[in-house]
């Protein structure tokens, strides 16, 4: 929410408001025709701006400038909002934009794989496939599947390699 003006009833606002458009009437148009990439959008934009000050009255010195710039800004916003409307995708701006996530095609792929995955690893022998699960479902150190399973950290490693270097076999039999 943008800092309201003070004091609106001042007698020297209007040399206050000149003042001002003097000194930011150019940089706010180059900044406005940046935002817009267009003039006369521009220029409607930082008359808003303007008349908005003039309606607000005199603020400190020390919040004109980030005041009238946002006030522009929300202004340039505006004008490309309701001046360029959203445009469909054609077909070739499609293909080069992925997809946030992955495929229907991948996600059903990737399904298969964990639910293969899951069975194999249900035909491991009980210890090895307990600490797998601990360490890539449960997220947990070798120490921690150490303290839970009564096993040392190297047997844990160890269960751990040989697990899935029977997986890795398995799954390239595939």
């Amino acid at each position: 929410m943008s800092p309201q003006p003070e004091n609106p009833m001042k007698p020297d606002q209007t040399q206050w408001i000149r003042d001002a458009v003097a000194r930011y009437e150019r940089p706010l148009c180059q900044y406005a025709y940046r935002l817009t990439g267009n003039f006369d959008s521009a220029r409607d934009a930082v008359q808003d701006t303007f008349l908005r000050l003039c309606r607000g009255g005199v603020l400190a010195e020390d919040r004109v400038a980030p005041w009238l710039f946002r006030v522009c800004r929300n202004r340039c916003i505006d004008v490309i909002r309701k001046e360029k409307p959203m445009q469909s995708l054609t077909d070739a701006q499609a293909a080069i934009l992925p997809a946030p996530g992955r495929s229907p095609a991948e996600e059903t792929g990737l399904r298969e794989s964990v639910s293969l995955l899951l069975q194999k690893l249900a035909q491991l022998p009980a210890n090895q496939a307990e600490v797998i699960r601990l360490k890539f479902q449960h997220q947990m150190s070798y120490r921690e599947i150490a303290a839970v399973t009564a096993l040392s950290e190297t047997n844990v490693g160890y269960l751990i390699h040989v697990g899935i270097q029977t997986l890795r076999q398995q799954a390239a039999q595939f």
